[in-house]
């Protein structure tokens, strides 16, 4: 099963491509065989503009000939568009009325639908302007909260990923073709390690794959957000240090002891990265089943978070058991209550602050943003982003690996070509005239 290019639909499509609401502009995007009919039918004049060259045009009724609006035009022609297709862009004023009279007109003319969510990028993939994971870092940079998950899109969305799985891929398919040859033509004279030098091949890729998928999940992380749990005893100040960090009354604050029963989340950019940083019960022996569950969950965020924040009250002695045997190279101590307890006796692996005052958050906050930075250091690799580009790699590795240890030549192709297959499934573009190209330039057949 290969990937093909589909058709295109022969409905012409159209939607605003700006928010919903009052605004300054709206833009409309249309797409379509017949996407010039929305200049051609509606607009005065109706001889289409130059391509790329903003026109201002009024934009009628097509029953009544009333003006709707006055706007500016724009023209791609096929291909040179987002979609590969004639794209009309209709820049009008924002207002709702103006919003709402425009796509009435569209809708009037014949083979014109309101597009669905994606399609114009759907439309681009099909008709080959963009591969899968380009199509995906477009979802990623619109929904980008922080500058790092910009900065990541973005670099999707130039083709760092894609190229790198697409130079997997010519490469297994360039072993692929030696070992085909291996096959189909055993009666020619040709190189004795031929075999042998593929395999070695394809270990250094598989090793490569392997070392992409040993990532720590960073790529993921970064699209989803960085886990910190706040843990410690009660009354230490772990919710005040969560309204601290958010600015804002997000946790109930109490002198009463176990107040916080349920985890508390909230969402933060610090240092440029998404951060999930949730508040958790205190942790201490129940008094009662609903505490009880509370510290459970507490304990379950614990495991699952990416950085641990323990709070503990600077007044106090050393953490209890309860405490301790959460702290590991995985977390972060601080002492609250800076501004009552002393100071001086502050151990140097501890942080003092105050969540009352405000005091130490600022070093906390730059601290934080280290330790995540550090977390999603660049490399020279684009990241994983998504959880099918794993598994599709993981597939590929297993793939690889049974070809390495497939006593068959025929076995060991079969298992290339799945490998292959794995990989195309991340872009989107499996062809096998790649391997036909590469036996012919290799091999003089029919010599």
């Amino acid at each position: 099963m290969f990937w093909r290019k589909k058709l295109p639909d022969s409905q012409t499509i159209f939607a605003p491509a700006s928010a919903v609401g009052k605004a300054g502009v709206t833009i409309f995007r249309i797409s379509g065989a017949e996407a010039t009919q929305a200049v051609t039918r509606l607009c005065v004049p109706r001889e289409l503009p130059a391509p790329r060259l903003a026109t201002l045009r009024d934009i009628k009724d097509l029953n009544s000939g009333e003006v709707i609006d006055h706007a500016l035009i724009l023209y791609f022609p096929a291909p040179h568009s987002f979609t590969g297709e004639d794209v009309i862009e209709l820049h009008t004023h924002g207002g709702r009325a103006v919003t709402n009279a425009v796509i009435a007109a569209l809708r009037a003319l014949p083979h014109f639908r309101l597009a669905e969510a994606g399609e114009f990028t759907r439309r681009a993939f099909e008709n080959g302007k963009m591969d899968l994971t380009e199509a995906e870092a477009i979802a990623d940079l619109v929904h980008a909260e922080t500058e790092a998950q910009r900065k990541q899109a973005l670099r999707q969305m130039d083709g760092a990923l894609g190229k790198l799985y697409e130079d997997w891929r010519h490469r297994l398919s360039h072993s692929l073709a030696y070992v085909e040859a291996a096959i189909d033509f055993s009666d020619e004279e040709l190189p004795e390690d031929m075999i042998e030098k593929q395999s070695a091949a394809l270990r250094i890729l598989r090793d490569e794959i392997l070392n992409h998928l040993n990532d720590n999940h960073r790529g993921e992380r970064l699209r989803e957000g960085f886990s910190i749990a706040i843990l410690g005893p009660p009354n230490a100040g772990k919710s005040s240090l969560l309204n601290a960090l958010a600015r804002r009354e997000a946790a109930i604050v109490s002198p009463t002891a176990g107040t916080t029963r349920d985890v508390i989340e909230v969402h933060l950019d610090i240092g440029g990265y998404p951060v999930i940083l949730a508040d958790t019960a205190g942790l201490r022996a129940a008094n009662d089943s609903i505490e009880s569950e509370g510290v459970r969950r507490a304990h379950l965020r614990a495991a699952d978070a990416d950085l641990k924040l323990i709070v503990l009250d600077g007044t106090s002695s050393s953490p209890d058991e309860f405490v301790r045997d959460l702290i590991d190279a995985n977390t972060i101590v601080v002492l609250n209550k800076s501004d009552i307890a002393n100071v001086a006796n502050t151990k140097k692996d501890s942080l003092p602050i105050s969540a009352l005052t405000g005091s130490g958050i600022d070093d906390l906050l730059q601290k934080l943003a280290q330790e995540i930075a550090h977390r999603f250091d660049a490399t020279s690799a684009p990241p994983l982003t998504r959880a099918r580009h794993r598994a599709a790699l993981e597939e590929c590795v297993e793939n690889l690996a049974r070809a390495l240890q497939a006593q068959q030549v025929d076995m060991c192709a079969e298992d290339i070509r799945l490998a292959m297959r794995a990989l195309g499934r991340i872009t989107g573009r499996i062809d096998v005239e790649d391997l036909l190209d590469i036996i012919f330039r290799d091999f003089c057949i029919g010599k």
